[in-house]
């Protein structure tokens, strides 16, 4: 495998219109597979607030996935309603997919192979972990479920 760009990568967002993520380049971008049913859910509002106060220089992408203890059984209509009522989301949502297994999204290969980002390999543990990319679509790092999408290892880079 090689290195690939991470702006070549190709994904939907939830009303399947395809999303170039080469016009984010030269802001970073926190990519986070999320869940409406999961303990996490309440991360959506922190995942709002860190939007609202770095859009200039952050873009998230919430990326729904059910293969968590089927904690996203929605479809996009459900998710997006689920999303908005509930966190006031705005930041940008992607299609439903899976970010593991024989049918992982070219994405999350990216994200999860050091062989194509460059960086590290990881495994998707759970719902709400997060993989933080630079200004420049090199990956920075991930974080687990359990941090905070306003954690300072997540802020230092975002100064």
């Amino acid at each position: 495998m090689d290195l690939k760009s991470f702006y070549d990568l190709k994904i939907n967002d939830l009303k399947e219109d395809p999303i170039d993520l080469s016009n984010f380049k030269g802001k970073h971008i926190l990519i986070v597979n999320v869940a409406s049913k999961c303990g996490f859910a309440p991360q959506y509002k922190e995942l709002q607030t860190l939007y609202e106060n770095h859009k200039k220089h952050l873009q998230v992408i919430g990326v729904p996935c059910n293969q968590f203890g089927g904690q996203e059984p929605g479809d996009a209509a459900e998710i997006e309603e689920f999303c908005q009522v509930n966190y006031g989301v705005d930041f940008l949502m992607t299609e439903k997919i899976d970010v593991k297994g024989k049918n992982q999204h070219p994405l999350f290969e990216w994200l999860t192979e050091e062989a194509l980002n460059g960086v590290s390999s990881s495994k998707v543990k759970w719902n709400f972990q997060k993989y933080l990319i630079d200004d420049q679509g090199k990956l920075i790092d991930y974080y687990y479920s359990i941090t905070s999408p306003t954690s300072k290892k997540i802020l230092k880079y975002l100064k």
